[in-house]
């Protein structure tokens, strides 16, 4: 690599079953808050399409991801670095992806713990946790992802 070219950016998968929601979040977080530290994706191991209230939970704080698509890994068309499953039922279920470091860090599935919500309104302080925790995983990225280095 000549000397004057910047190093490549990581590729950083945030991977989930239906890649409706927390993986969503965390992708939309890393585009806004990292992109000058990785290159964000998300995918699903059984994709299912956009969840709305993660739509709208993200545009409560600022982050558009109404124009993201539900897709598998193999959509992508890129090789990663790094695959951070965001939920346990997508990290049992991890894929191989050749030359990529597994990262688990899981969150609440705001769909399940709105459960009970009769409202759109009643359901919504879940998907704002959740939002709020990826954020702040978020900011510790790309650090969190990084392996340590080797032990003399």
């Amino acid at each position: 690599m000549p000397p004057n070219d910047p190093p490549q950016l990581p590729r950083v998968l945030f991977l989930c079953t239906g890649n409706s929601c927390r993986s969503q979040m965390a992708e939309g977080w890393a585009r806004a808050l990292r992109s000058d530290r990785l290159h964000a994706y998300s995918a699903g191991t059984q994709p299912h399409g956009l969840n709305p209230l993660a739509v709208r939970a993200m545009l409560e704080a600022g982050i558009d991801i109404s124009a993201h698509t539900s897709k598998r890994p193999e959509d992508l068309g890129v090789l990663l670095d790094v695959v951070v499953t965001v939920c346990d039922s997508a990290h049992e279920a991890c894929p191989v992806f050749p030359g990529a470091r597994i990262v688990h860090r899981g969150f609440d599935d705001p769909p399940r713990l709105a459960k009970g919500a009769r409202t759109d309104d009643e359901a919504m302080p879940h998907y704002r946790r959740v939002r709020d925790e990826i954020r702040a995983f978020v900011l510790t990225l790309p650090d969190a992802i990084t392996p340590p280095p080797p032990t003399p």
